[in-house]
């Protein structure tokens, strides 16, 4: 698979490449000629001429379709009837080739980064390096900075998602390429170990190409699990400790007077993989332990494993240094002989055998490096990092700091960071549940016959007055529903967990669609009963906090009123004081955007973000805001550091919790450098925006909050006119789309909607946007704005060449504006109608399909010209030319795999039930989810 030639220069998604940029992309191309060449010897190879054959051709067609020189409809017909024993390998050639595209393509930002380093010039925003350079011009003083940063917080929050199917193996040769390619783009032809470069890579290609891209059955919770923690390994257990102890060290030579600044971890990862229930009947009790224990089993097997390594490293003799007397105390905890002058390794392996001990009383399987000594546990961290810091003391005083600044620092940072626990598991579920749940327990308990039926005053005294108490509403013998014992068992896995490994275990209870500050008690109620909340003596134990989380239009515009309800009952402020006056608030970009479009859904974040900062500051708590986001731009997606950046003032204010999801993971974490980089844009946006002024607004902020107010009024509009109103527009959604198969091709543990409807409002926001984004619609992240914006230019007092002006100038100063624009380009950019059309083919019923997709058309066209009018840019992504190159470089060959699901899709609903037209379907989707790194 060989790459476009020199002519491929037409704009495809509004894009334009010049000479310039293509000369400054040649290694770039240069890599992703290598990789497709070796793919496409493998292709031929294992499959023959037949296959490779007809790859080569659709991909010399997919380009003759960029350039406009054939009708797509002719690429069509190229698949039409194809058999399906070559259409499989014609899927997993492209799909391939995407795996292997993004390695060239991560390869190339590292050179990229590299040069400019080397040029001397200053470093990139949303480095660390650039953030410090900002907060040393800002002049700041220590007791600004040390209050500012007071229990400073950065969390991305690992999800699962449907389109993360690859298998581990696919994963670690993933790994390989990129390691060898690293290698290959530094001017090596060979190995550290003397093999071949290019003969390594086919070997691995060729492993690649024989290992099945997904699992036949479908993916597990436990499957789930096991691909969620292993980027700790991969990465993280590297680069967490490493961009913690920077950051402290860092910001502390610039305040020394701050006291305690950032005593605790800033960086502190956590999961919902395991406790996300909501609409998930498959997470029960059994798997939250299975969560929490995997967890627990991943952090003390690397500390084993660590120590292990630091035994063999620190081999100092007594006869030539002097150790302290603690490390001779500790040391003296194992008295073998054939260690007697060797105090480090004596000490290590004290330290290894208690932690060993730990390991046996906590966890449910035992992991390598375990050394049984009879010794004592630990009991908690802090425990096992007091006896690091006696080794690293001690190292320093006898001039061994290079070693007690390696090893043995990043493993009292890994420990300080991840305890026991490794990460924090939040719990989820529906506020319809708790509500069902905790009528059951109220009713069974003779508290109330029927709490349903009772009004939101009276709801809130009487729970409010059951969390008073110390008596339990049940007992062991209780006659529950499944559901409610169910739900029960779930909590009472969680407080084991917090029992077993510390209350870092499980941090948060998030409560979906809540509206009421009963939706909140009810969650305290469930707590209690687990013994996760007494709130009835004089200092109330809570160390679940609760997370409101606020999701449709409605609810987000209603957030701050709750939230204040909440905070004025006494007995609930007296839980958050307890936590130390921080109160958690989730917002959600997916249900909002699903609900009211992108336009509004993003402003009404934004206003909430407004009004619950407010109601913060007038009631003394610290807010943290967590960023419900998924990886596409429309659930929240999009470049994180300008995200954080475009949060309204004081919204960050130290803290940021964020989920991160799918695909959008491996394209983050799977690899230290870009791990590296990703974290580092995390921590950089949220210090820049505490500590600096970043919305640049001043006192025009209300005025363009006015202008947006309009303007998302006009968005939700246009939205609700297509997907709420027009008739058959459901059909035409499950019809064009591959909304259907995502729920019945093994794909992913939950089910794709929340209750059995065809409702879009009970879809589940992942299958709502993959569907769009498999069809190439995109529709949620765009969809509305065009028609809002052009409305509202045309409707004010104003000229129009007035109000475009006032767009023009928000653009400039107001970095939420520019993100808003900013993502929805990417979106747009990766949209492609002419492709969609293929996918409204599959609509039966032609009034409809004309209907709708002509709706889909014109809008299209009316956001593309808006969004030129506004930002003056001829070219969607001028703002960011890594996608633009990946765009040009990559998208021909996403058609075929968009041509083939269509063509298979027609297929199977016809009734052709072969198993190999289902898994075509899959890789399809997993080969386009790749592709296109956010699509879900």
């Amino acid at each position: 698979m060989a790459e476009a030639s020199d002519t491929a220069l037409a704009p495809i998604g509004g894009v334009r490449r010049t000479r310039l940029g293509r000369e400054a992309t040649e290694p770039m191309r240069a890599d992703i000629r290598l990789l497709g060449a070796i793919l496409g010897d493998t292709v031929r190879e294992q499959n023959g001429d037949e296959v490779f054959d007809l790859v080569e051709r659709a991909r010399v067609e997919s380009f003759r379709v960029r350039r406009s020189e054939i009708d797509r409809a002719e690429m069509s017909r190229m698949f039409s009837g194809l058999d399906i024993h070559l259409a499989i390998p014609v899927i997993r050639a492209f799909s391939h080739f995407a795996l292997l595209a993004n390695v060239a393509e991560d390869i190339h930002r590292e050179r990229r980064r590299a040069i400019h380093v080397a040029a001397g010039e200053p470093p990139q925003d949303s480095s660390l390096a650039a953030t410090y350079a900002k907060l040393d011009q800002a002049e700041l003083n220590s007791a600004t900075v040390a209050a500012a940063l007071e229990g400073a917080l950065v969390s991305p929050v690992i999800t699962a998602h449907p389109t993360e199917t690859r298998r581990r193996t696919v994963f670690v040769t993933q790994h390989r390429i990129t390691e060898l390619m690293r290698l290959h783009a530094a001017g090596h032809t060979e190995t550290d170990h003397g093999r071949n470069i290019e003969l390594e890579l086919r070997r691995q290609v060729l492993t690649l190409w024989q290992t099945a891209l997904i699992r036949l059955s479908r993916l597990q919770i436990t499957d789930e699990i096991d691909v969620g923690l292993r980027y700790y390994p991969a990465a993280l257990f590297q680069v967490i400790p490493q961009v913690n102890a920077e950051v402290r060290d860092a910001l502390r030579a610039r305040w020394p007077d701050a006291d305690g600044l950032l005593s605790e971890p800033i960086l502190q990862p956590g999961s919902w993989i395991g406790g996300d229930r909501d609409g998930n009947p498959n997470v029960t009790a059994d798997v939250v332990r299975r969560a929490t224990g995997s967890a627990a089993f991943t952090a003390l097997a690397h500390y084993l494993s660590e120590l292990t390594h630091l035994e063999q490293e620190l081999s100092m003799s007594a006869r030539l240094i002097t150790v302290t007397p603690e490390l001779t105390a500790l040391a003296d905890g194992c008295q073998e002989a054939a260690r007697a002058d060797e105090p480090y390794r004596r000490a290590l392996r004290v330290i290894r055998g208690r932690l060993s001990a730990t390991a046996a009383e906590i966890l449910d399987r035992r992991p390598q490096h375990e050394l049984d000594l009879g010794l004592p546990p630990y009991s908690t961290p802090p425990e096992l990092r007091a006896d690091l810091d006696v080794v690293d003391a001690s190292l320093r005083t006898h001039g061994s700091a290079l070693l007690a600044d390696d090893r043995l620092a990043r493993l009292r940072e890994s420990v300080h960071v991840f305890g026991f626990h490794l990460s924090g598991l939040d719990m989820r579920q529906n506020s319809d549940v708790h509500e069902e749940v905790v009528g059951e327990l109220l009713a069974w308990a003779g508290v109330h016959p029927d709490y349903g039926s009772l009004p939101e005053g009276e709801r809130v005294e009487l729970l409010a007055g059951e969390l008073g108490t110390r008596r339990p509403l049940v007992g062991d013998l209780a006659q529950l529903s499944d559901l409610a014992r169910g739900e029960l068992g779930v909590l009472t896995a969680a407080a084991r967990a917090v029992e077993l490994y510390g209350a870092a275990a499980v941090p948060n209870y998030v409560i979906s669609m809540c509206q009421s500050v009963s939706d909140v008690l009810e969650a305290a109620i469930l707590l209690k009963e687990a013994g996760l909340v007494d709130a009835s003596g004089p200092e109330p134990y809570c160390p679940v906090g609760i997370s409101p989380l606020f999701e449709t239009i409605g609810d987000l515009h209603n957030g701050a009123t709750i939230l204040q309800a909440m905070l004025d009952l006494p007995l609930y402020r007296s839980l958050v004081d307890a936590r130390g006056g921080c109160q958690e608030v989730m917002l959600g970009y997916s249900d909002s955007n699903k609900d009211g479009g992108y336009l509004a859904a993003n402003w009404a974040v934004y206003r909430a973000e407004l009004t619950l900062v407010e109601v913060a500051r007038k009631t003394g708590v610290r807010l943290r805001l967590f960023h419900g986001r998924g990886g596409t731009v429309g659930r929240g997606g999009g470049p994180s550091y300008e995200a954080i950046l475009a949060q309204p003032p004081g919204a960050v204010n130290g803290s940021l919790r964020l989920t991160e999801q799918g695909e959008v993971i491996a394209a983050k974490y799977a690899e230290p450098q870009l791990a590296r980089r990703n974290l580092e844009s995390l921590v950089a946006a949220t210090v820049e925006s505490t500590l600096l002024d970043v919305e640049g607004l001043g006192d025009a902020a209300e005025s363009a909050y006015a202008v947006l107010d309009e303007v998302a009024t006009l968005a939700h509009r246009a939205y609700a006119e297509l997907v709420h109103e027009t008739p058959g527009f459901v059909e035409y959604f499950t019809a064009s789309t591959p909304v259907s198969e995502i729920g019945s091709l093994n794909i992913g543990s939950r089910p794709t909607s929340r209750r059995p409807t065809s409702s879009i409002s009970d879809l589940r926001a992942i299958p709502w946007v993959l569907a769009w984004s498999q069809s190439r619609v995109m529709l949620p992240g765009w969809y509305g704005s065009g028609s809002a914006f052009e409305r509202w230019i045309a409707a004010g007092p104003q000229s129009e060449t007035a109000r475009v002006e006032m767009l023009h100038e928000l653009y400039r100063r107001w970095p939420f504006f520019r993100s808003v624009l900013s993502n929805m380009a990417q979106v747009l950019a990766k949209s492609d109608l002419g492709l969609a059309a293929r996918y409204a083919e599959l609509v039966a019923d032609e009034s409809l399909r004309h209907r709708v997709f002509g709706k889909i058309v014109d809008e299209h066209r009316r956001t593309i010209a808006m969004h030129k009018l506004i930002t003056g840019h001829d070219d969607l992504l001028a703002d960011n030319p890594a996608l633009a190159r990946s765009v040009f470089n990559r998208f021909p060959y996403l058609e075929p795999l968009n041509h083939l699901q269509v063509e298979l899709l027609r297929r199977y609903r016809s009734g052709d039930d072969d198993e190999l037209v289902r898994r075509g379907i899959l890789l399809t989707m997993n080969g386009l989810a790749s592709a296109l790194r956010n699509s879900g």
